[in-house]
């Protein structure tokens, strides 16, 4: 009876990470480039049960195998979701958008002030006063010779669909798309960057760079809450089941050894 108790809270467990999940998606339903995340489930391993030193059936054998045991469930692995966004209008030159698969590469600088290459499709860029090309947070974008981009911030600028930067007809840039040949290899970072590991390998990006559009998150808000619904419930399934053996533990406790006067 203990075992179905054990069973049933590693399902709420495994529920309640799967809902952490959900939120964090339905939290990023409106940041640009965001891609959804999800989970699988996985049972753990068969444990094969034994009696040691019961020698009640009269076998010399100190240990007997008794029988397979299956301990509950958890959370198998995370994935990440990279199906395209949809596309907004911006009509701003230095919001950019990939169509097709690639990523930006972004000049990452963390707290302790080391610098590393990160990728994103978030292409929310602003020009500074000093005519750097960066993200949202502050982030410089690279161009394809992992450079920082800097252009003349006084005057207008176009670019076309390979990313690259024209002002007065002069090619002044171009912003560097990468692609890799197996995303497994990326781990993510904060809500929007990823970063390779090690195996990770770079290819040519088969991809289109569209200004003036944003690739918004890939979450679908209906899905996204018709999951939380089927979560919620099969929560609340582990739970009854729960309360259902504390009842028949209480009865077994307080009222199969009474005795009959």
């Amino acid at each position: 009876m203990l075992k179905g108790l054990y069973t049933a809270w590693t399902g709420m467990v495994n529920e309640q990470k799967r809902m952490d999940i959900m939120t964090n998606n339905l939290a990023n339903a409106s940041t640009v480039g965001f891609k959804k995340e999800g989970s699988t489930s996985q049972a753990f391993d068969d444990v094969l049960a034994m009696k040691i030193k019961d020698r009640s059936m009269g076998d010399e054998r100190i240990v007997q195998p008794l029988a397979y045991n299956t301990p509950g469930v958890k959370i198998g692995e995370n994935y990440t979701d990279f199906t395209q966004g949809s596309f907004r209008v911006t009509d701003n030159t230095y919001d950019l958008a990939i169509a097709g698969d690639g990523f930006f590469a972004i000049e990452f600088t963390n707290k302790a002030g080391e610098t590393s290459t990160m990728y994103t499709r978030a292409g929310q860029f602003t020009l500074t006063r000093e005519g750097n090309l960066v993200n949202e947070n502050g982030d410089y974008v690279l161009d394809v010779n992992n450079s920082r981009i800097q252009i003349d911030p006084l005057q207008d600028s176009r670019i076309d669909n390979d990313g690259v930067i024209w002002q007065n007809d002069t090619r002044v840039a171009q912003i560097q798309v990468a692609d890799f040949e197996d995303y497994d290899y990326l781990e993510k970072y904060g809500e929007t960057y990823f970063r390779p590991v090690e195996g990770a390998e770079l290819t040519q990006a088969d991809a289109d760079v569209k200004s003036g559009w944003l690739e918004m998150a890939n979450v679908q808000i209906v899905s996204e809450m018709v999951n939380m619904i089927s979560i919620t419930r099969a929560y609340e399934t582990n739970q009854k089941i729960i309360q259902a053996y504390d009842s028949s533990l209480e009865i077994a406790v307080t009222q199969l050894g009474r005795v009959q006067g």
